[in-house]
């Protein structure tokens, strides 16, 4: 169901300022939208309160902590199994997004792997699931 809902200009630069560095004070925001820092954070938490902003997140560098392979796989799920996998997604830590999509497949994963061993066993037991496809991500652009 497609909403009515509508931002002003400023609401728009604020959360393109949060996107860009979601620590940013409500000063250094202000500055760049030209509003006070006490009315910066008003429309953050109208924001919040709309839910127009969900969550903030942290972006980690992988590679720094020992994973040296970030890959997505899709899953094409037996009939049957989608809770299951639901399930299993939610026990693995190496799994850092998923996604029910359409198309030949029904989930789209994205896993981040200490080495190949680890993304050989976590395909073996995605495997019980569904059908899988691996794509290694080289890089981000």
């Amino acid at each position: 169901m497609a909403s009515d809902f509508s931002l002003e200009a400023i609401d728009k630069d604020i959360l393109k300022c949060l996107q860009e560095n979601s620590r940013e004070t409500f000063a250094e925001i202000g500055r760049k939208v030209s509003l006070s820092p006490s009315a910066t954070r008003d429309r953050v938490l109208k924001l919040e309160e709309q839910g127009v902003i969900k969550k903030y997140n942290l972006k980690l560098d992988y590679k720094l902590l020992g994973f040296d392979i970030e890959a997505f796989v899709l899953v094409k799920v037996f009939h049957g199994n989608l809770k299951l996998l639901f399930n299993f997604i939610n026990s693995k830590t190496e799994i850092k997004e998923a996604y029910r999509i359409t198309g030949n497949q029904n989930v789209h994963l994205k896993v981040v792997l200490k080495n190949q061993l680890h993304l050989q066993n976590l395909i073996d037991e995605l495997m019980q699931f569904g059908d899988t496809s691996t794509f290694l991500i080289l890089s981000e652009i």
